[in-house]
């Protein structure tokens, strides 16, 4: 695939969970619509579809102001909505560069191709964004990334605090052929650690099963993960 064509050609690696790419359908507003993220916003959320001429101006307009004026503070809501224009011009014109033409003077097809692929990132993923958990400017590198390894830098951020810069170091190791559990013990994370609060009594319960058992209270709560994965 050239830079200028839209990653629908990529290969899609799928999780044990869930896909890594967007399962939605382009434009349509899953997070920003949602109340419990977004809360009154969410009423205002707009959808770009790619097929319909009227919406792909309103999505190249969205993407001329959102390349060319400061968003206010970090609005990360306002930059999902970025995201979602820049998407759907490049379904709907076919190409990065066809979309960075449509939107105008100013708009350059790097600007276009970074914003396009957060928009694809998986839900669970961009709710974060949403929520001001994970940068935007951090979603970006992710997207730069493929399969469960999107997952992984993301959740790395959430869980270990990585910056943007170790976040943008991750993944371009991750691209040159590193292990993504490499790149990121490179940066001081450490992938599956997850520290949790447990009401007294499951917490009671874990630490006397695990002791029974002979095993590591994670060993006892990967096994009841997974039997509930596959029920």
């Amino acid at each position: 695939m050239s830079d200028e064509r839209p990653d629908s050609a990529r290969e899609r690696a799928e999780s044990q969970w869930r896909p890594a790419d967007r399962e939605a359908e382009v434009g349509e507003p899953v997070v920003r619509g949602d109340p419990a993220v977004t809360g009154e916003r969410a009423e205002r959320a707009a959808r770009f579809d790619p097929d319909d001429p009227e919406s792909l101006e309103r999505a190249a307009d969205t993407v001329r102001r959102f390349a060319t004026e400061a968003v206010a503070g970090d609005d990360n809501v306002v930059m999902l909505r970025g995201a979602a224009a820049c998407a759907a011009l490049v379904r709907g014109h076919g190409s990065y560069k066809a979309a960075a033409e449509a939107a105008g003077d100013g708009v350059q097809v790097s600007f276009i191709r970074k914003w396009a692929r957060v928009h694809d990132l998986p839900e669970s993923i961009r709710r974060h964004v949403a929520r001001g958990h994970i940068a935007p400017t951090a979603a970006k590198h992710i997207a730069r990334v493929a399969g469960d390894a999107r997952f992984d830098l993301a959740w790395a951020v959430l869980d270990a605090d990585l910056t943007v810069r170790e976040v943008r170091r991750a993944a371009s190791a991750i691209n040159d052929g590193t292990s993504p559990e490499a790149a990121l013990r490179a940066e001081g994370a450490r992938p599956g650690e997850l520290s949790i609060d447990l009401p007294p009594d499951v917490y009671r319960w874990l630490r006397d099963r695990a002791s029974l058992e002979n095993r590591d209270p994670g060993d006892v709560v990967a096994a009841a993960l997974d039997e509930h994965r596959d029920a």
